[in-house]
């Protein structure tokens, strides 16, 4: 009779005692959603569970049980804000991934709240946080430019604008290092082409970064490379308009002053640029007589290039 009496106590003391137990079976950081029993509770038991555990700094504990939140009470008015929740906890424990992909839900799922200023801000969070450094893929560098430029242009007057405005520029140093990276790879192998086209892309899509007078001075090293003195006099030239007092101009300058350049004089109206040495010399038709055709040479139809028989074949 007595443990006929003790089995409901005991039951109820188990359905109590569930609760902290999942709770703390992540502590070692292995806690996932698939760790925490299905266990019917009111929302606002698990709710205040989720925000203590944050609180607490158990931030993987509290993301997954503001997930339950979602999971057990869809419809609530808690659920859209454990939803977002969630991400906030993934993003402090530095899990970016999961972080980003409950921004997202909440975005796909409330587009038109008021919080999903926040939703994009945390997206945009969880690709900055994973820039690597320039000497590898450049991958997440870009999404995190693409994500912070959308929260920017749908809530420019938001509170996290400025602070995206401020990593938009951070970030776009960082593509430009990238560039940069690339660029003088290609030029210590004398792949100067290469080389010039990545200096280029600095310049013309990343003005206002710091890697600016390094590029117009590898532009000017390049351009000489290559030949083309009159594109490197110009990138010097820009390069002391604008930043006159740096070691990258000082060592175009003195570049351009062991390599100097002469520009040609200009060509009177209606002549024609001709090489040097050859300023005497008219255009002759092929097939004139005494000049053989540029195609045959002295082969096959006997006639030399001095306008005398050729001899015949031995």
């Amino acid at each position: 009779m007595r443990i006929i009496q003790s089995r409901p106590l005991a039951l109820a003391l188990i359905a109590t005692l569930a609760l902290p137990v999942a709770g703390c079976a992540g502590r070692g950081g292995g806690l996932k959603k698939g760790d925490v029993p299905y266990i019917a509770r009111d929302v606002g038991t698990l709710y205040s569970l989720a925000k203590r555990r944050l609180d607490q700094g158990r931030y993987k504990e509290a993301a997954v049980l503001f997930d339950e939140v979602e999971r057990q009470h869809p419809y609530s008015v808690w659920a859209r804000r454990a939803q977002l929740m969630s991400a906030f906890s993934y993003y402090m424990d530095s899990s970016y991934t999961e972080s980003i992909q409950s921004a997202q839900r909440f975005i796909a799922v409330h587009p038109g709240n008021r919080d999903a200023p926040y939703a994009y801000y945390l997206v945009a969070l969880g690709y900055y946080e994973q820039i690597a450094d320039v000497t590898r893929d450049q991958k997440i560098t870009q999404q995190s430019m693409d994500a912070l430029g959308e929260l920017v242009r749908r809530y420019p007057n938001s509170k996290y604008a400025a602070d995206a405005r401020l990593k938009m520029d951070l970030v776009r140093d960082h593509l430009a290092g990238k560039e940069m990276e690339i660029g003088r790879f290609y030029e210590t192998r004398g792949q100067w082409l290469a080389a010039t086209l990545r200096f280029r892309a600095v310049v013309d899509q990343y003005q206002t970064t710091t890697h600016i007078p390094e590029a117009l001075m590898r532009l000017t090293e390049t351009y000489l490379a290559l030949g083309v003195p009159e594109e490197a006099q110009k990138s010097a030239a820009v390069l002391g308009a604008n930043y006159p007092g740096t070691d990258w101009y000082k060592r175009a300058y003195k570049l351009m002053e062991d390599h100097p350049w002469k520009p040609a004089a200009p060509l009177a109206a209606g002549e024609l640029p001709i090489p040097l040495g050859l300023k005497d010399a008219q255009p002759i038709a092929p097939g004139t007589p005494g000049v053989a055709p540029k195609d045959e040479g002295s082969s096959s139809t006997g006639t030399s290039n001095t306008g005398g028989a050729g001899s015949k074949p031995k």
